[in-house]
């Protein structure tokens, strides 16, 4: 089962020009705000304020490597069968110590890209070398996936980030987060981290290497139309729950899906992730780097391999 992901060390110079359409789908979102207003946007206000209620304390001690051994075979069945994961690059990542794995993602909250990596690395690593992924606390506190936090999710914060780092430990951050996550469909080619560079102080406050890491695909497993920005600050999502965006797509089950809050049935779309060679900050840009140069350079390089993974595929969701 886990020969459906290669764990390869070579990583892409090369890189071609990214065929995916810039078309864009013209919608009115004052329309989708007005009809969302009323009682669908209390509806959406409730359900966001149960859910940010239902997060737990971070613990680190919660991840349990007996937990994840056991769930691999069934696990690598749904990246093997459904997403066709294929992970590159594995080799890159240093063997021991602290890493900060630095990731574009794609497939609104339930993020497939998360789960192929998070499997990748585990099974190429084993499970007990400490591993843990940031996610925003809606992902935690959605019904049924307490579970995660065996994995070594928890939620994203500066301070979760810091403490796993001083433990040893991988960790998997995505500095785009919602906005990133939620980008409409025609924009899945593009890395889109917002101009967000907490990533790179952290690396350098911990003196860790970045390890870039590209994934593709994960934006076919629904039809995103909206980050749906205009309307979380119309229903004040933005100041009581940290919802930047209240994103709408076309989702199974569900038809319209607005917020992705109990998640969505992904299309099997194939996932491609590929780990780059190891950025260390200082090494490269001097003992007092710029962190706008920085910035630049790994979103630069990240792009540039998104838009090879890009040229690869021959159709959205085949792949």
């Amino acid at each position: 089962m886990i020969d459906a992901v290669s764990a390869t060390a070579t990583s892409r110079n090369g890189h071609s020009t990214n065929p995916v359409g810039d078309g864009r789908l013209q919608r009115d979102e004052r329309t989708v705000i007005q009809s969302l207003a009323g009682l669908p946007g209390r509806f959406a206000r409730g359900l966001a304020d149960q859910a940010m209620q239902r997060v737990p304390p971070a613990d680190l001690d919660e991840r349990d490597p007996d937990y994840i051994r056991e769930a691999l075979p069934g696990m690598w069945l749904l990246s093997s069968l459904w997403f066709r994961g294929e992970v590159r690059g594995l080799g890159n990542i240093p063997e021991e110590g602290p890493v900060l794995l630095v990731g574009n993602h794609s497939g609104g909250n339930l993020s497939p890209d998360t789960t192929v990596f998070t499997l990748a690395f585990s099974a190429y690593f084993g499970v007990e070398r400490r591993f843990y992924q940031l996610a925003h606390n809606l992902v935690l506190s959605m019904p049924g996936l307490g579970f995660l936090r065996r994995f070594g999710t928890v939620a994203a914060s500066p301070a979760n980030a810091e403490k796993a780092l001083r433990s040893g430990a991988a960790v998997l951050v995505y500095p785009g987060g919602d906005h990133e996550v939620h980008r409409p469909s025609w924009q899945g080619g593009r890395v889109d981290f917002a101009g967000r560079k907490g990533f790179l102080r952290l690396a350098l406050e911990h003196d860790v290497p970045i390890v870039p890491v590209v994934s593709i695909g994960g934006q076919e497993t629904a039809l995103f139309l909206s980050r749906g920005e205009s309307l979380s600050k119309l229903l004040g999502l933005d100041r009581m729950l940290r919802l930047k965006v209240l994103p709408i797509s076309l989702a199974l089950p569900w038809g319209v899906n607005v917020g992705d809050f109990l998640g969505h049935l992904p299309l099997p779309a194939k996932i491609t992730i590929e780990a780059l060679p190891p950025i260390r900050l200082r090494d490269e840009f001097g003992p007092e780097p710029d962190v706008d140069e920085a910035y630049d350079h790994v979103i630069r390089m990240m792009q540039e391999t998104l838009d090879a993974l890009a040229a690869e595929r021959r159709l959205p969701v085949i792949g």
